[in-house]
């Protein structure tokens, strides 16, 4: 008869409490709150900008607030909640700082019109907006992490995708389901319509309430709990910093040269001026870098600037490995967020004039397609990848999933029947749902739990950075090579989810 030896005794004993169903959804229902915020910034603030007084090129230069402020705050947020432990929890009070702050944001956009400088008020409102749905989102991605053992990581990311993909179909059809009942979706100039003004004092209470429900319904670990959990996998608090003092500051450098470098070639290659802003931010990084590297030198350790700089520089391999397939992976969604819909209306309603009945009739379908999308992510976080993931594992579960999404997209380059792009949607929603999901579940699964704000802010700068490229470079490409020609940006998605999927062999190796 097999008999339980003390070490593996021990290590039973220090291993988190196994998570019923119910408690896996109170852990991330807030996430279904912070992502209809975000749909209702995303599919509202362009309309909001214009009917302000800004014009279409005001766009990118007005929309670049979002990327900026996830690039900034999330790694700020998460070395804080990592460091925050108080009788509030540790990542607690990040959710409700956020849920308060957004909530008062989406409450005020819709007022915009009667402030004396509107446009200067809505765009100032995006900042604080955007800053706010971070401020609760990166602590969130942490927290599943925090709450679970390793062993129900796949299901609690696979749940808190379904809550985002249940929130993104919420904010989506709000608008529609109001102008329905007789909410009016047309305004004077000037004025915002009825439909978007409710869509946004609604969600403001569903966030608030959302992830307030999280709050009361759930109790952290305390530090002594997650010490005991995490021994094994526990990161010595000054190890990265002193790693950093130990470099040259070559490296910075090298980031400035390639910063300044990418701004002055902007005037000789006629590319866009955006590509100004992607200069700014290496340079940028490298003169932190290289201030980051001197503090550590001199022994200054206590600080947050070397401390972010130091875990980027010293990140895990298997983390490493999986920034490559985050970064293909968001850059194939920025691209579709982009193009989808002027492309469903001009190769599958063959009118590229937004004036036009088909054109509108094309941008209707796109939006109710990518409802579908959204709902088959939710469907299949819970049902598939974690049956899946069980079967075959973590990263083979993306690597199918994402190659799967790659045929969705070559179905927009090589198919001409609007009705098919349902098929591309379903394929694309199950690759939505693994990357909201697996990436999380494996980082989780393999860095340690002093760290995990940290890393998971440092993590999303491979959504970022994307977002940035795609925005500005994407739109040279096709201007040089594809004048008027949107369905290549297709070929170029499903190719950039091939290469993730291929990425992840690599993870498999390390992870």
């Amino acid at each position: 008869m097999a008999t339980t030896s003390a070490a593996e005794t021990a290590q039973l004993e220090t291993r988190k409490p196994q998570v019923g169903w119910g408690q896996l959804a109170n852990i991330s229902f807030g996430f279904f709150g912070i992502q209809i915020g975000f749909v209702l910034q995303n599919s509202n603030m362009s309309r909001i900008f214009q009917t302000v007084g800004a014009s279409l090129d005001d766009l990118p230069a007005l929309w670049v607030a979002a990327p900026l402020t996830g690039l900034i705050v999330q790694p700020i947020i998460g070395h804080l909640s990592d460091k925050t432990w108080n009788r509030f929890g540790r990542r607690r009070p990040y959710f409700m700082t956020g849920a308060l702050l957004a909530a008062i944001s989406l409450l005020l956009m819709p007022l915009a019109p009667a402030f004396g400088a509107p446009l200067l008020f809505a765009a100032a409102l995006l900042w604080v907006l955007d800053a706010s749905l971070n401020i609760s989102m990166e602590p969130f991605r942490a927290f599943v992490g925090d709450m679970l053992d390793k062993s129900q990581h796949a299901t609690g990311y696979a749940v808190q995708t379904a809550f985002i993909g249940a929130g993104a179909v919420v904010a989506a059809i709000f608008p529609w389901l109001l102008e329905q009942f007789g909410v009016s979706n047309v305004a004077p100039a000037g004025e915002i319509p009825d439909t978007v003004k409710w869509s946004f004092w609604a969600g403001a209470a569903a966030l608030f309430v959302a992830i307030g429900w999280t709050v009361v319904t759930t109790k952290e670990f305390s530090p002594e709990e997650m010490a005991a959990f995490e021994s094994e996998r526990e990161a010595e608090a000054g190890q990265s910093v002193r790693a950093l003092a130990a470099k040259t500051y070559t490296s910075a450098a090298v980031w400035m040269a390639l910063g300044l470098a990418v701004a002055l070639s902007v005037s000789p290659l006629g590319l866009e001026k955006e590509i100004l802003l992607l200069g700014a931010l290496l340079a940028g990084y490298g003169l932190l870098s290289m201030i980051a590297i001197s503090m550590a030198k001199k022994g200054q350790h206590a600080n947050m600037l070397s401390s972010i700089v130091g875990d980027f520089s010293g990140m895990p391999d298997t983390m490493k490995r999986l920034a490559v397939v985050q970064f293909f992976s968001w850059s194939s969604l920025f691209i579709m967020w982009i193009y989808s819909g002027p492309i469903v209306s001009q190769y599958f309603y063959g009118s590229a004039d937004p004036t036009t009945a088909a054109y509108n009739e094309g941008a209707n379908w796109w939006n109710l397609i990518y409802t579908v999308q959204n709902g088959v992510a939710a469907v299949a976080a819970l049902i598939l990848l974690p049956a899946l993931s069980r079967k075959i594992g973590k990263a083979w579960t993306h690597t199918t999933c994402l190659s799967l999404g790659a045929l969705g997209f070559l179905g927009y380059f090589v198919l001409r029947d609007p009705n098919l792009l349902i098929v591309c949607e379903i394929l694309k929603g199950i690759a939505w749902a693994s990357i909201l999901a697996m990436p999380y579940a494996i980082l989780a699964s393999s860095l340690p739990q002093a760290k995990l704000g940290i890393y998971m802010g440092l993590f999303n700068i491979f959504i970022v950075v994307p977002q940035l490229l795609v925005a500005t470079v994407m739109g040279s490409i096709m201007k040089a090579f594809f004048p008027g020609d949107p369905v290549w940006t297709m070929l170029f998605a499903a190719g950039s989810w091939m290469i993730a999927a291929l990425a992840m062999r690599r993870v498999a190796v390390a992870a």
